[in-house]
């Protein structure tokens, strides 16, 4: 991989920030949503549409384009915004989250918005579409590549482990998992409802090539997706340890906003908050 310019990450950092801003924004004129997840995502979103996904917003269906499915779906708003930025719509049509026949409903709906691979909801249904696409790409012998984000909550579902198997089996090297590995879910912490650890452990043993990062560096985490590109005997899970509420420190690590909106004066708060955070982004790359 080509060394990343400094000017790169500084950008893809400060698109990540303005990125949580347009969620708290959508967030609070919808009334309704989730809040730790998207924020906790921003680096990663953007990472993968600014760098790493080879993808065309003026041809969304680009048959070769990379696919990107997301498992858990209540977390689109932060993929809403990062393809507005990259020119998929209009930024104006942020504001329509989760209302009447808007194209960005809370869970993204792939007929719907061009550029969406799946529509998604039950959670644990993800890794399934990922691997039966990514099989359906080698068979055809298609070079694309399929990316799964997932969250870590949703590694209770049993339908996880059996697409687990199932590409282990056919070695979907083509294939890349990333998981959110926030600990938190809506009902309290991970370890506490349904002890995941040693997640990495749980993986190798079934059969897949491990990569754990910080999820919000963005060049550790270009450089394990093309970690993941040398890997040609298995498919690659990426565990990225993220912060949920990443940014607004009232939210940070709070499992209480896995599924609430923020209100206006909480809004409010945030938004200064990420303001003063861009403005440090943009002074320490100076």
């Amino acid at each position: 991989m080509a060394h990343l310019h400094d000017d790169e990450i500084k950008k893809m950092e400060e698109i990540a920030n303005q990125v949580r801003q347009d969620i708290i924004s959508m967030l609070v004129e919808a009334k309704s949503g989730h809040s730790a997840g998207p924020l906790g995502m921003a680096d990663i979103f953007t990472a993968m549409y600014f760098h790493i996904l080879r993808h065309d917003p003026k041809n969304p269906d680009w048959p070769e384009r990379d696919r990107l499915i997301l498992s858990n779906g209540h977390i689109v708003p932060v993929r809403y915004a990062v393809m507005a930025r990259a020119g998929y719509f209009p930024l104006e049509e942020l504001k329509t989250l989760r209302k009447f026949g808007s194209r960005l409903q809370g869970h993204p709906e792939r007929e719907k918005l061009p550029g969406v691979e799946s529509t998604s909801g039950p959670l644990g249904s993800g890794l399934s579409q990922a691997a039966g696409i990514a099989l359906a790409a080698l068979m055809d012998k298609k070079n694309f590549r399929v990316y799964c984000l997932m969250s870590d909550g949703e590694h209770d579902a049993g339908n996880i482990w059996e697409a687990a198997m199932f590409a282990s089996k056919y070695k979907l090297h083509n294939l890349t998992g990333v998981i959110d590995r926030n600990n938190i879910q809506i009902d309290g912490y991970t370890e506490d409802i349904m002890p995941l650890e040693s997640l990495r452990a749980k993986y190798e043993s079934f059969g897949w090539h491990v990569i754990e990062v910080d999820g919000h560096n963005v060049s550790q985490f270009i450089e394990a997706v093309e970690e993941a590109k040398a890997i040609f005997e298995k498919p690659t899970v990426i565990i990225a340890h993220t912060i949920p509420g990443k940014g607004v420190n009232f939210m940070e690590f709070n499992f209480e906003w896995h599924g609430k909106p923020p209100k206006p004066d909480e809004a409010k708060i945030a938004l200064e908050q990420l303001r003063t955070l861009g403005g440090k982004i943009k002074s320490e790359h100076q």
